[in-house]
């Protein structure tokens, strides 16, 4: 039923990435397994991820059914999904409701699921959820099925590395921020102590470095302190207030 489109592919990666860039990385899965639905005609899609502790949670479902779908498996703890998880590998049901390898999941999907297909997704080479589809008949699936839910997990892999990127990167700016703030600070109470004591910006620096190792106490923090103490003797306000 379905084929690898290239273009379309890279298209809609495209699309996912840029028409809503101050989205969470929630919003943009939601618009990939959306997006997996509309291209690829399945009945529906959904996408679970694992926790820390390794267990698959209910991400993303296009439909009531594909809830079902997800819910089910997650209550019992197998399916053809959680087994793509735990196998790390793809894994297709024909039809659900007559798989001897799941004997307990039939009574708890909607009537819309039979056919069903889970992909792993992977970060870093290790599975950290599954892509799901699922058809409202029986459906033998293809090889190429399976390559397109590969190559579109791939896709979403993409959109977690992203994610993992854009978070360490706002980590990093604001570690460099505060580094900077402080440097600021320091340099304001060399420049107090230069002029209140006649001092050079060795020396002010020097001292303002000792006072802290004597006190134990952060050099910034100390700068802080100067600071507060010199707007207070001029009959000002001490800095922040």
């Amino acid at each position: 039923m379905s084929y690898l489109d290239p273009e379309a592919l890279v298209a809609s990666l495209r699309r996912i990435r840029t028409e809503a860039p101050e989205t969470g990385i929630v919003q943009q899965l939601e618009r990939a397994v959306e997006v997996v639905d509309a291209l690829l005609g399945y009945s529906g899609a959904g996408l679970m991820l694992a926790e820390e502790g390794k267990e698959l949670r209910y991400l993303v479902a296009t439909d009531d059914p594909g809830r079902s779908l997800e819910g089910a498996q997650l209550h019992l703890g197998q399916g053809p999904c959680v087994s793509a998880y735990e196998q790390d590998a793809a894994v297709t049901c024909a039809d659900v409701r007559a798989d001897p390898r799941w004997p307990e999941l039939a009574a708890r999907l909607h009537p819309g699921v039979r056919a069903v297909a889970g992909v792993p997704v992977r970060l870093g080479g290790r599975p950290v959820g599954t892509l799901n589809v699922y058809q409202s008949t029986p459906y033998a699936w293809t090889e190429a099925d399976v390559q397109t839910l590969h190559a579109y997990a791939d896709v979403i892999e993409q959109l977690l590395i992203a994610a993992t990127a854009a978070e360490e990167k706002t980590v990093l700016a604001g570690q460099l921020q505060h580094a900077l703030d402080y440097r600021i600070l320091i340099e304001r109470a060399i420049g107090y102590l230069m002029g209140k004591h006649d001092l050079t910006a060795a020396q002010a620096f020097t001292g303002l470095r000792k006072r802290a190792r004597d006190s134990r106490r952060k050099v910034a923090d100390l700068a802080a302190e100067v600071l507060g103490e010199g707007a207070v003797g001029a009959g000002g306000a001490r800095p922040g207030d």
